[in-house]
């Protein structure tokens, strides 16, 4: 197997590792799933950190935020294009827990510009696909698109990471009526009928 070829294929066998385990997936395992010796990561990267620095650049392709919005009605009114990228994006990070925990951990450990470049690449793609799916409603709003966009991704972000420290989780349609309604409690004839946060 060429040396692309190699590296290719750790990385494929690295990344769903990292999905079980985050950082603490070992060569071992890694070289299992690989169907290879453990030695031979060494052969192809100089340490286990930089594997999972590639597999997490991987994860992180801005590609990935685009398709993983795709399929959304777009003739589909605001709030309910938003509840369904919102659903999606729970999902998400539902699946990668362990992998967004491990970006987060290189990001602001010892991961080189190029890994961080990278993340903001992927976290630019996220806030460019929601814009669109924003952008035919903008008269409707009082920020920018990109701008609404760029909350609704944080919101998503804040709850998950709540919620894995034991609160219960915000449901979709419930941040999309936060983003799009506030707290305030309306008479529902002149809110359409949204339901509390």
């Amino acid at each position: 197997m060429a040396p692309d070829e190699r590296r290719a294929a750790l990385i494929a066998a690295t990344v769903p590792l990292l999905r079980e385990h985050g950082m603490d997936v070992t060569t071992k395992q890694i070289a299992q799933a690989a169907g290879v010796a453990e030695g031979t990561i060494f052969g192809v990267f100089p340490d286990k950190n930089s594997l999972l620095q590639a597999a997490l650049m991987e994860v992180l392709d801005p590609a990935r935020a685009v398709n993983a919005l795709a399929g959304i009605d777009v003739t589909a009114d605001l709030r309910t294009r938003l509840t369904a990228a919102t659903e999606k994006l729970h999902r998400s990070f539902r699946n990668n827990a362990p992998i967004f925990a491990a970006i987060r951990t290189l990001a602001f450990t010892h991961a080189d510009p190029t890994f961080r470049e990278r993340m903001m690449a992927g976290r630019q793609g996220t806030v460019h696909a929601l814009t669109e799916l924003i952008e035919p409603d903008k008269d409707q709003l009082r920020r920018e698109p990109s701008e609404v966009a760029g909350f609704l991704l944080m919101l998503v972000g804040a709850t998950n990471h709540t919620a894995s420290g034991g609160t219960d989780r915000f449901e979709a349609h419930e941040i999309v009526s936060l983003l799009l309604d506030g707290l305030l409690v309306r008479d529902n004839a002149n809110h359409g009928g949204s339901q509390r946060c």
